[in-house]
Protein backbone atom coordinates (compact mmCIF):
# COMPACT_ATOMS: atom_id res chain seq x y z
CA UNK A 1 0.00 0.00 0.00
CA UNK A 2 1.44 3.15 -0.83
CA UNK A 3 0.18 6.80 0.66
CA UNK A 4 0.47 10.24 -1.30
CA UNK A 5 3.36 11.83 0.68
CA UNK A 6 1.66 15.56 0.37
CA UNK A 7 -2.19 14.39 1.68
CA UNK A 8 -1.70 10.78 2.71
CA UNK A 9 -4.25 9.45 0.81
CA UNK A 10 -3.94 5.98 0.07
CA UNK A 11 -2.89 5.38 -4.25
CA UNK A 12 -3.35 2.01 -4.55
CA UNK A 13 -0.39 1.94 -7.08
CA UNK A 14 0.40 -2.30 -7.37
CA UNK A 15 4.27 -2.79 -7.72
CA UNK A 16 3.94 -4.91 -11.12
CA UNK A 17 1.96 -2.18 -12.76
CA UNK A 18 4.89 0.51 -12.53
CA UNK A 19 7.90 0.94 -13.82
CA UNK A 20 10.72 3.21 -12.47
CA UNK A 21 10.88 6.84 -13.77
CA UNK A 22 6.58 6.26 -14.24
CA UNK A 23 4.20 9.47 -13.63
CA UNK A 24 1.47 8.58 -11.15
CA UNK A 25 -0.92 11.39 -9.97
CA UNK A 26 -2.53 11.40 -6.55
CA UNK A 27 -6.76 11.50 -7.05
CA UNK A 28 -7.49 13.49 -3.83
CA UNK A 29 -4.27 16.38 -4.21
CA UNK A 30 -3.57 16.41 -7.85
CA UNK A 31 -0.02 16.42 -6.91
CA UNK A 32 2.17 14.44 -9.38
CA UNK A 33 4.91 11.87 -8.33
CA UNK A 34 7.53 9.96 -10.37
CA UNK A 35 8.12 6.88 -9.16
CA UNK A 36 11.85 6.30 -7.94
CA UNK A 37 11.83 2.51 -7.54
CA UNK A 38 9.28 -0.09 -7.36
CA UNK A 39 10.19 -2.33 -4.64
CA UNK A 40 9.00 -0.80 -2.41
CA UNK A 41 7.20 1.88 -4.31
CA UNK A 42 9.67 5.30 -3.46
CA UNK A 43 7.93 8.72 -4.35
CA UNK A 44 8.88 12.04 -5.42
CA UNK A 45 6.91 15.18 -6.68
CA UNK A 46 8.08 15.99 -10.50
CA UNK A 47 10.01 18.98 -10.30
CA UNK A 48 11.23 18.96 -7.08
CA UNK A 49 14.50 18.71 -8.05
CA UNK A 50 14.44 21.64 -10.56
CA UNK A 51 13.22 23.65 -7.76
CA UNK A 52 16.70 22.51 -5.69
CA UNK A 53 18.84 23.58 -8.47
CA UNK A 54 17.27 27.26 -8.69
CA UNK A 55 17.98 27.20 -5.31
CA UNK A 56 21.25 26.51 -5.20
CA UNK A 57 22.29 28.95 -8.35
CA UNK A 58 20.69 31.73 -6.42
CA UNK A 59 22.57 30.91 -3.10
CA UNK A 60 25.71 30.87 -5.73
CA UNK A 61 25.19 34.27 -6.95
CA UNK A 62 24.52 35.79 -3.43
CA UNK A 63 27.75 34.55 -2.52
CA UNK A 64 29.33 36.04 -5.87
CA UNK A 65 27.87 39.75 -4.71
CA UNK A 66 29.40 39.22 -1.42
CA UNK A 67 32.76 38.51 -2.25
CA UNK A 68 32.63 41.65 -4.91
CA UNK A 69 31.56 44.00 -1.95
CA UNK A 70 34.50 42.57 0.15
Amino acid sequence: MVYCPECETDLDIDEDEVDEGAVVSCPECGTDFEVVTVNPIELKIVGEDEIDEDDDDEDADEDESEDEDS
